[in-house]
């Protein structure tokens, strides 16, 4: 449906609107950004050197920077990666116009399960900044799916927006947040404007989480166990800074018997 004149994410809130914001200033708006990609990539790594044919489902690419990466660093990898903004689409196909030949690009709803049927076992799949859109029992169920979607062995690594628990860890996520957005806009922009544009529109979740309907985080302590009772085994953190981690866990290779 259309609001405002911009094609709306049916069940999420988000809009195209939301997305030229972000294409915009993401970058700046995710904390360390480069470091977070990095950590996924050694995540990815040992299972992909595992398999002979892997790929990899990307859910809610964005503007297509982590699948690029992918592509880039892991050059027998073929991947899938899915959005529900047709802008954000077509930012991911630019951006990974080198390795075009291996990238599908596709239009999905996160928060549905028609897109739920995948032709090839994923050696892994990948989640960046996304799934806490999802309530509580949605992210179970959504968890629960990608254990049994995912080939024996296989991975998937969260990158997302984490609930802090107190009063106080509100605080300290809103402040590092603000801080990471101020060294990145002015590493990048050599003044201010990404936190303009950070505090104009808002996007510190931290700052008033019941006021947005939109954001749904978890905390870290409920995903790691929702993604335990899922299956997943070795379940970790391996990145935690202004609200922001990395969580994963690996499908057993014994399932392969």
């Amino acid at each position: 449906m259309v609001e405002g004149g911009h094609i709306s994410i049916p069940d999420t809130g988000w809009s195209e609107q939301d997305s030229a914001d972000f294409i915009a200033y993401g970058p700046e708006f995710t904390p360390e950004g480069e470091r977070l990609r990095e950590t996924v990539l050694s995540l990815l790594a040992p299972v992909i050197a595992d398999s002979e044919t892997p790929y990899i489902v990307e859910l809610c690419c964005g503007a297509g920077q982590l699948s690029a990466a992918i592509l880039e660093r892991f050059s027998n990898t073929r991947m899938t990666a899915l959005d529900g903004s047709p802008a954000m689409l077509a930012e991911t196909q630019a951006n990974c116009a080198a390795h075009a030949d291996r990238l599908d690009a596709k239009l999905f709803n996160l928060a549905e399960s028609d897109w739920r049927e995948v032709n090839l076992k994923p050696t892994a799949f990948v989640s960046s900044l996304a799934v806490h859109h999802l309530d509580g029992p949605q992210k179970q169920r959504l968890f629960q799916y990608l254990y049994r979607a995912l080939n024996p062995g296989g991975v998937f690594v969260l990158v997302d927006i984490v609930l802090p628990t107190t009063p106080v860890g509100l605080e300290i996520a809103a402040k590092q947040w603000e801080e990471t957005v101020r060294a990145q806009s002015i590493t990048k922009h050599g003044d201010l404007r990404a936190l303009d544009a950070f505090k104009r529109l808002e996007w510190n979740f931290f700052l008033a989480p019941d006021a947005d309907p939109i954001d749904k985080p978890s905390s870290l302590a409920d995903q790691c166990i929702w993604m335990r009772e899922s299956g997943f085994e070795a379940v970790d953190v391996s990145f935690c800074l202004a609200g922001h981690a990395i969580l994963s866990g690996l499908k057993p290779d014994a399932e392969r018997r």
